[in-house]
């Protein structure tokens, strides 16, 4: 059963989201945060694209591992942090379109793992988002006194 270890969950999730640079700077935004999953979208600009005009790779697979490293977060106590210790994409379809849109979930919730699923989808016009890949994801929690900064 999946359960959180931090009842303030999504103050520490929006006090984290201020600290994504990377994550601003393609222009991801946040839309969902729950226990255990989060959900995200990104507008499809020239800048996220690779030579064919699809959503480049990277950019998925980055958003994939945002929305499951988060989900996890959501789940762990409050000064713990979470690290991609794995990250397996596979892309399904080549993102054509205006939008992506990120969800995350921890699917096993551990001490020390959480082991976590996202999908990434691409929307264009009015149509059904279509699914352009799929990720696994392993996201160790770190407690804070683990971490060792070099000055």
């Amino acid at each position: 059963m999946i359960k959180t270890l931090n009842p303030d969950f999504k103050t520490s999730i929006q006090e984290k989201l201020k600290q994504q640079e990377f994550m601003r700077y393609l222009g991801f935004e946040v839309t969902t945060i729950e226990e255990g999953r989060l959900e995200g979208e990104l507008v499809l600009g020239q800048e996220h694209r690779q030579h064919m005009g699809f959503a480049h790779g990277g950019v998925i697979a980055t958003l994939a591992d945002i929305v499951a490293g988060l989900s996890a977060v959501t789940l762990v106590p409050k000064n713990h942090h979470v690290v991609t210790v794995e990250l397996k994409v596979s892309y399904l379809n080549p993102g054509v379109g205006e939008k992506l849109l990120a969800k995350g979930w921890v699917l096993k919730q551990g001490s020390r793992l959480n082991f976590c699923e996202a999908e990434v989808y691409v929307t264009k016009g009015t149509n059904e988002p279509l699914l352009i890949a799929k990720a696994s994801a392993t996201m160790a929690t770190i407690a804070p006194e683990a971490i060792r900064r070099e000055d």
